[in-house]
């Protein structure tokens, strides 16, 4: 075997196309799309948006769809949509980016973390029942990294406690769960769709549901314009006409709304690609020990949608140990500016421990609580030991140089043992609290 580029081999990658990582496709449709909007100063309309709307539902195979200003905004609206308020309490993955439950602040509820499956990285439907205390409302269930959770079972859970189920699929537009398409499990889904997602439109996010009062209770929650009877039908909210309930603004600026339709036509063939070229990146792995995939068997209907931010789990004890710290810096110098750790686990965070920001007697998440939930915090094993790795996010099947690319992996991960020298004691624990875009 070639030897390693960081002990003075020669880098296994080299000479990469300019449009092999390149995100999203941008052609001549979507900027004329964009500069209509521009020129007729319809940013601030909705024309476009609503049309967006529904042809985004349809897609998505719901009844109702409701865009806003960012991912983060949409979340919070379907929180306020499945009617979460003071001491409310919500169960979400520790796993994930901070938008899937934080703004929970905002309603008065808290969050309740769970653990995380080692495979799925997703939330553990064997820990939901645990999480469970007199004012839980809802479970966030995030597909976190384009796996999709495990819906079935939590969906049974949260029939069986009366619970609500809100799906962030925020990483998974368009994914499958045994052949149904993520989005449509929960009473309420929401999702970003920022310039860096796999369904990418500039900076929005949509919300949808088949349930009429919550894409009521949602619209008005911050789209004062409409907020009325042309839009909402639910009678108690009507009286409520023409003011945002949550007290802010979501409207989407139009061009990201004429960039999204446009998106929308080529989203499924373009995932169905990066499917090819991740799912053959994995392949040329399969035997290689320590670099697990985080992947889905497609022969049981479920797939990564567009493989959002992709990443494998380590494996240090099939390497003999080696500090995942090293293995990033060898692969690093084969060619690949590789991260690691993922999302730090929220609950060690002080905004989810200490932090008063609304000088309330207690901290925050528990200042309106039956229960310090914090203590439940001390129970998420596998959130905590988890190692994972950022691996590339190939947006064409282009064979010979995903190649490269596992090779660089497999030359690292054979060789593990020559790399021991350079490990140090005390390695802490690496991650960020959101994705940098080197990953």
């Amino acid at each position: 075997m070639e030897k390693l580029a960081i002990l003075g081999g020669t880098p296994a990658i080299s000479n990469m196309p300019d449009d092999l990582f390149r995100w999203p496709i941008v052609t001549r449709e979507d900027e004329e799309a964009v500069l209509e909007v521009l020129r007729n100063s319809w940013q601030s309309g909705t024309q476009i948006t609503e049309q967006f709307e529904k042809e985004f539902a349809a897609w998505q195979g719901m009844r109702h769809a409701v865009a806003y200003c960012n991912g983060t905004l949409a979340l919070e609206a379907a929180m306020f949509a499945c009617g979460l308020g003071s001491g409310d309490e919500m169960i979400c993955a520790s796993k994930t980016y901070w938008a899937s439950c934080l703004q929970i602040y905002n309603l008065g509820a808290t969050v309740v973390f769970a653990d995380i499956e080692p495979d799925s990285l997703c939330i553990d439907p064997k820990d939901i029942e645990r999480c469970i205390g007199p004012r839980t409302k809802a479970i966030m269930v995030v597909h976190y990294l384009s796996h999709p959770a495990k819906m079935d079972e939590i969906m049974a859970i949260a029939k069986k406690h009366n619970l609500l189920v809100i799906e962030d699929v925020s990483h998974a537009q368009g994914g499958l769960y045994k052949g149904q398409k993520l989005g449509t499990f929960g009473h309420v889904s929401a999702m970003s769709l920022m310039i860096g997602k796999s369904f990418a439109t500039g900076e929005m996010g949509v919300l949808v549901t088949n349930d009429k009062e919550k894409y009521d209770r949602a619209l008005a929650y911050s789209h004062y314009e409409r907020n009325n009877a042309k839009y909402i039908s639910t009678e108690n909210l009507q009286k409520y006409a023409n003011m945002p309930l949550g007290g802010m603004k979501g409207r989407v600026n139009q061009m990201c709304s004429a960039m999204g339709r446009v998106q929308l036509k080529y989203y499924d063939e373009r995932c169905a690609e990066i499917r090819k070229a991740m799912n053959y990146f994995w392949d040329l792995l399969a035997d290689v020990p320590g670099i697990q995939a985080h992947r889905v068997n497609e022969a049981e209907g479920s797939n990564m949608a567009g493989w959002y931010a992709a990443h494998g789990i380590y494996k240090r004890d099939e390497l003999g140990g080696l500090p995942l710290s090293v293995f990033n810096e060898a692969i690093k110098a084969e060619g690949y500016n590789q991260s690691i750790g993922g999302n730090l686990p929220l609950h060690t965070h002080p905004v989810f421990q200490d932090y008063n920001g609304y000088n309330t007697e207690k901290p925050t998440r528990i200042a309106f609580t039956d229960r310090d939930v914090r203590l439940l915090d001390h129970d998420l094993p596998v959130t905590e030991a988890l190692e994972m790795y950022s691996v590339p996010w190939f947006k064409h099947y282009k064979p010979e140089y995903i190649e490269q690319y596992a090779a660089a992996f497999r030359k690292v991960a054979l060789q593990a043992d020559q790399l021991m020298a350079r490990a140090r004691p005390d390695e802490s624990k690496p991650g960020h609290w959101f994705f940098f875009k080197d990953e």
